[in-house]
This record gives structure tokens, C-alpha cells and sequence, in this order.
């Protein structure tokens, strides 16, 4: 029997490779959030997709494995992270499959689904194993910067990966190509990754999961019934009640657990919470922004899958070349200034965006540097922040913690964003006469295809207005997101001068 190597028997260049096994793992998790956001309009064509419908395909991913984290990242901790990281991956390679085949919009979603259980088994793992096998601080800091940019830089990677195949293949291509790496993946991690101590004296609470998991969808719900051309307002009421009431309980009930899955004792630390609060607001406002950027690029300025994708590129460099250098730089200047200052960076390329979107390319491609600058460093920050900030024996939960943040914060994003952009779109659009309204003002893809059903005149009328209309949309988006960034620096910023009080 091969005997496993447990985090003290890592040599130094073990070390690294299993820093690059955890990465291309998470690499697949952070890209499967984003990678559909250039598919949207060829999938919304080829498959009939609703407006709704391609809000719950796009967020249903990030809002199981949202309410799944806190529970994979203690059962991690009971029965050990390299056992739950390997069925994980094999759970997103089966999962990646079913979603590459699937023939309509219900059984994609379906698929999504089972894709959140696998990323949610492997993703606590991913900062746990780094944590165990990185002994040294400075080397911890590296490895957790490289992690940030993988994560960050993953998402804002996702639109270029899915142009580039789009380009050539058609829009199930965006999941097929998960199993070479899951194929690759598997064996490597056996071999390799260490396997941490279990510890079996905490229980799995699994109704704690699906109450939280239950809360966050029904909350989603609701926002996105406020964001519909016609909203059902006691359909979002009742639904926003219920998440809430859902959430309430699941946080007394954890409070009086002896092993909960969440530790609220640990917000008490300004350091810790200002993490969590940074990883949440940049999440939220990096895919919110790509949800829309993408969708503009093709569908208003006629862009192809693969000009999209290189569009945004300069943004996903920025962050993945930020992420190692802000883990390098952390130790050195500090939590609390890392933070705030790269949410300013990031609050920064997002308004310099909001003016220049309509500018010279020069303009545009510097806000989007500045911006994926900013994100990169601000997810390094805070991953780096939080796994410091918990003991060694929590550290699924605080890895727990720090994903359901960033994947916590993609979904409302995508949620809240989306929904103010129907909002608006709706609310400024304005049908010619003699066009049936309801479709139109579903989204701008229902317009585009009503409008090929008219005549020549009408039809292009009516897809001047859908993109003007869409691009005020647009504008909102990116104010909202500007917003969002500078106003959780200065949340940051009271958290940091409240503690030192």
C-alpha cells in the first residue's frame, strides 16, 4: 500500500506542484461562474432561453455552492480535504459533461447544479490544502496570492475562454473542456496532495446547508422578480420573507450548535470581517460588470465571441498579474491598508470605465487594467486576511468562509446587477407602434429577435431603441458597481478605525 504523505513530508518542490494541482482545480470552479457570460446570446438562441431562465442558468451555479460551502468546508475538516477535493473533481468532470449535452434550458440548470455540489467540494479544500502544506508564512502568502489571482483572474478569464471557443465550436464546448483537466487532475492529486488529519469529533450539519442554501435562492428570487418588465410584487414579497426568515434561522440555529458551520465569533474581529466584506464587494461587482460587459459587446456593438473575448482580456491579465505581487506585498504593508487601497484601485478602474465605454479604445483598455488590477489585489488581500485571521484547526471553515464570500458576492452581483439592468432596459425602452411590447421588453435578445420578424424599417427601429435602451441599462450597471467598490473601502476603512478603538 502507498503510504500518503502527510503536509511535514512535502518537499520543497512537492510543495509547488501541489500549489498548481489546487490551482487548475480552482481554475475550473472560478471559470465555470463566468465562461457562460459570452455564450449567453448563441445558448439564449440555440436553446429558447427566457430572460428569467438565463439568470437562474448563469446564477444557480454560484447560489448552491454558496449554500453548500460552510458544510463541504467542515465535512473537509471531518473526513478530510484531500478525500472530498478528489470526489469533487470527479463529481465536476460527470457534472461538465451533462451540461455540454444538454437540450434544453431546465436540464441546463439541472447540470449547473450538480456542477455547484462538485465546485463546493473541492473549494474549501483548495485554501485547506494550501494552508497545510505551506508551513512558512512568507511561502503561504505567495501560494494564497497565486490562489486570489487564480480566483480572480479566473472569472475575468471566463468570457475570453468561452469567445475562443465559440469561435469554433459550438456553445456545450464551454463545458467539455473541464474533463482533460479533471482527467489530468485526479491521478496528480492522489499522488501528490497531502492528506490532512480528520477530525471526526465534528458533525456534518447538513439541514444547516440546505437552510442557508434555501434562504440565499429565495432571496435571489425575489430580486430578480423586482428586476422583470412586469413584476409580481407579492410573488418577490413573499419570496424575500421566506429568505430571510430561512436565513435568520439557519444564523440562531448555528449560534446554538456546539459545532456550527459558521462560527459568528469570528466577525467579531474587525480584521476578519473587513476581509470577508472586501471578498463579498469585489466578487459582486466584478461578475455583475462581466454579466453585462460581455452581452454589450456582442449584441449592441456587433462584436463576434472571439473580439469580445479580447476585449476583456486586459482585465483578467491584470488580476492574475496582481494577485502574487499583492501576496507578496501583504506582510509588508498590512491587511488593513491592503485592503482599503485596492478597493479604491478597483472603485477607480470601474469609474474610469463608466466614462470611457463610449471612448477611445486607449481609455478603455486602462480602465479595465486598472480595474482587474485592483480586483486581483483585493481578493489576495482578503483570501490572505482570513486564512491568517483563524486557527489552524478551523481552517475549512474560515476556507469555507472566505469562498462562500466570493461566491456569495458573484451571486448577488450577477442577481442585482442583472436585475437593474432589466429594470432600466425595460423602463426606457420605447416600442414603435405596432409592435407587440411584452417580448420586447423582456430582454434585448427577445427584441433583436422580434425584430427580424418585421419589416426592414420597423425591425431596425425597434433594434435601435432595444440597444439604446440597454446601453442606459448599461450605464446603471457600471455607476451601481463603482458605488459598490468605493463604498466598501470606507466600510473598510470604520471597520479598521472601530477595532483600533
Amino acid at each position: 500500500m502507498q503510504r500518503t504523505p502527510t503536509n511535514a513530508a512535502v518537499a520543497a518542490p512537492g510543495r509547488w506542484l501541489v500549489l498548481a494541482i489546487v490551482s487548475s482545480a480552482l481554475l475550473l470552479i472560478v471559470i465555470d461562474m463566468t465562461v457562460l457570460y459570452t455564450a449567453l446570446p448563441r445558448l439564449t438562441h440555440d436553446l429558447g432561453v427566457s430572460a428569467s431562465a438565463k439568470l437562474w442558468i448563469v446564477n444557480i451555479y454560484a447560489l448552491v455552492v454558496s449554500g453548500l460551502l460552510p458544510g463541504m468546508g467542515t465535512l473537509g475538516d471531518r473526513l478530510g480535504h484531500k478525500r472530498l477535493f478528489m470526489a469533487g473533481l470527479a463529481v465536476f468532470g460527470l457534472a461538465s459533461l451533462a451540461a455540454a449535452y444538454s437540450p434544453s434550458a431546465g436540464w441546463l440548470i439541472a447540470a449547473r447544479t450538480l456542477l455547484a455540489v462538485g465546485a463546493a467540494m473541492m473549494m474549501p479544500a483548495t485554501l485547506s490544502i494550501l494552508r497545510l502544506t505551506f508551513t512558512d508564512e512568507r511561502e503561504r502568502a505567495i501560494a494564497i496570492g497565486v490562489w486570489a489571482s487564480v480566483a480572480s483572474g479566473g472569472a475575468a478569464f471566463g468570457p475570453v475562454l468561452g469567445g475562443v471557443l465559440l469561435e469554433h465550436f459550438w456553445w456545450g464546448s464551454v463545458f467539455l473542456i473541464n474533463l482533460p483537466i479533471v482527467l489530468l487532475a485526479l491521478p496528480l492529486a492522489w499522488r501528490l496532495v497531502p492528506a490532512s488529519r480528520p477530525d471526526r469529533s465534528r458533525p456534518w450539519d447538513l439541514v444547516g446547508s440546505l437552510q442557508i442554501m434555501a434562504g440565499l435562492i429565495l432571496c435571489a428570487y425575489a430580486l430578480k422578480q423586482l428586476g422583470m418588465a412586469s413584476p409580481s410584487w407579492l410573488h418577490a414579497g413573499l419570496a424575500c420573507a421566506a429568505g430571510v426568515a430561512m436565513l435568520v434561522v439557519f444564523a440562531r440555529r448555528q449560534r446554538a450548535r456546539p459545532y456550527p458551520l459558521i462560527d459568528f465569533t469570528l466577525f467579531r474581529n474587525p480584521v476578519f470581517s473587513s476581509a470577508v466584506a472586501t471578498a463579498l464587494f469585489a466578487a459582486a461587482a466584478l461578475l455583475g460588470m462581466e454579466l453585462v460587459f460581455s452581452q454589450r459587446l456582442q449584441l449592441v456593438q456587433g462584436m463576434s465571441p472571439m473580439q469580445a473575448a479580447l476585449y476583456i482580456l486586459p482585465l483578467s491579465l491584470a488580476a492574475f498579474v496582481a494577485g502574487p505581487l499583492a501576496g507578496w506585498m501583504l506582510p509588508r504593508v498590512g491587511s488593513r491598508r491592503m485592503l482599503i487601497s485596492s478597493l479604491l484601485v478597483s472603485g477607480a478602474g470601474m469609474g474610469g470605465y463608466l466614462l470611457s465605454y463610449d471612448a477611445a479604445l486607449i481609455p478603455q483598455i486602462a480602465s479595465l487594467c486598472v480595474l482587474g488590477a485592483g480586483i486581483g489585489a483585493a481578493m489576495t488581500a482578503a483570501s490572505g486576511t482570513i486564512m491568517q485571521s483563524a486557527p489552524v484547526e478551523r481552517a475549512g471553515m474560515a476556507a469555507s468562509v472566505e469562498e462562500v464570500s466570493y461566491e456569495l458576492g458573484g451571486a448577488l452581483g450577477v442577481t442585482l446587477m442583472g436585475s437593474i439592468l432589466s429594470g432600466v432596459y425595460a423602463q426606457s425602452l420605447d416600442v414603435p407602434v405596432g409592435v407587440a411590447a411584452s417580448p420586447a421588453r423582456d430582454s434585448l435578445d427577445e427584441a433583436l429577435i422580434v425584430a427580424d420578424q418585421l419589416s426592414a424599417e420597423l425591425g431596425g427601429a425597434l433594434a435601435q431603441l432595444a440597444r439604446t435602451a440597454f446601453d442606459a441599462g448599461y450605464t446603471a450597471v457600471l455607476a451601481s458597481c463603482t458605488a459598490m467598490l468605493l463604498g466598501a473601502a470606507v466600510v473598510v476603512l470604520l471597520k479598521g478605525r472601530r477595532g483600533a478603538a
